[in-house]
C-alpha cells in the first residue's frame, strides 16, 4: 500500500501526456482561402471601357474563321467552314417571284421602294448578322450536308436561329450567292453533296441578334453529324 500514491501519480501523469499527444499528433490543416481569378477583358468596340468576356471559357477550342472541320466516315466524308461574317443594320433585296408593287408595298413603305428592291429591317434593338458557310464533300460517295438549322449563333448564353429569306431567287444588294440551305436542295431540310470541290455548297445565313453584339464574344456552333460538332469564333 505504501507504493500506491506514487504509482497512481505516475499513471495520472502518463494519461495526461498521452491525451496531450493525441490532440497534437498531426499538424492542423490551415483554412483554405479562395482567390478569385481575374476576369478576362477586352476593349469595348465603342471606347476604352473594358467589357468582361467569358465566352472564351465556353468554347476554348473554337476555330478561327476559314478553318475547316471534318465529318463523316468511310467513303462519305466532308468538311465545313464558316469563312466570314458581317453585321448589317438592314439590307435591301429583290426577287423575280416577289416583285409586284403590291408585294413590295407589303414588305416596306412605298418611300423605301426603289428599282424593285425591298428594305429589310430588324426589330427594335437588333441588327442582322450575316454568316458565310461552305461545305465540301471530301469522300468518294455523296454525303449528307448539315442543314441550315444546325448552324446556330451563340452569344452570352443565348442561341439564335437563322432567319430565312423569302425564297431561293432572292438577291441581296452587294451580297453574292444565295442562302446556304437553298444550295443543298428544297430549302435545306435534307440535302446531300456530291464529291468534288465543284459541287460544294456555299452561301449565307442571316441571324437577327442584339445590336450591341461583339464578334469576339460570338460563336457559330454546328452539329455536323451525330458524332462531330464544330465551333467557330467570329472575332
Amino acid at each position: 500500500m505504501k507504493f500506491f500514491f506514487p504509482v497512481a501519480t505516475i499513471g495520472f501523469l502518463v494519461i495526461i501526456l498521452f491525451c496531450s499527444g493525441c490532440v497534437n499528433s498531426s499538424p492542423q490543416v490551415p483554412l483554405q482561402t479562395t482567390v478569385p481569378a481575374p476576369s478576362a477583358t477586352t476593349a469595348s468596340p465603342g471606347g476604352s471601357t473594358p467589357v468582361p468576356t467569358t465566352a472564351t471559357a465556353v468554347y476554348p477550342g473554337a476555330l478561327s474563321l476559314g478553318r475547316y472541320a471534318t465529318f463523316g466516315s468511310g467513303s462519305q466524308t466532308g468538311e465545313a467552314t464558316v469563312y466570314a461574317s458581317e453585321i448589317r443594320p438592314n439590307y435591301t433585296w429583290t426577287a423575280p417571284s416577289f416583285n409586284s408593287p403590291g408585294e413590295q408595298a407589303a414588305s416596306s413603305p412605298p418611300n423605301e421602294i426603289e428599282r424593285g428592291y425591298n428594305l429589310e429591317k430588324p426589330g427594335e434593338g437588333y441588327t442582322f448578322l450575316f454568316v458565310y458557310v461552305r461545305v465540301n464533300n471530301t469522300g468518294s460517295s455523296a454525303v449528307y450536308a448539315p442543314s441550315a438549322s444546325q448552324f446556330v449563333v451563340y452569344n452570352k448564353g443565348i442561341l439564335y436561329n437563322y432567319t430565312s429569306v423569302h425564297g431561293p431567287d432572292v438577291v441581296i444588294d452587294t451580297v453574292s450567292g444565295t442562302q446556304y440551305d437553298y444550295e443543298i436542295g428544297r430549302g435545306g431540310a435534307v440535302g446531300y453533296i456530291k464529291p468534288g470541290t465543284s459541287n460544294e455548297a456555299e452561301g449565307y445565313l442571316i441571324y437577327e441578334v442584339p445590336a450591341a453584339i461583339y464578334p469576339p464574344d460570338t460563336y457559330v456552333v454546328v452539329n455536323l453529324d451525330y458524332r462531330n460538332q464544330a465551333v467557330w469564333r467570329l472575332g
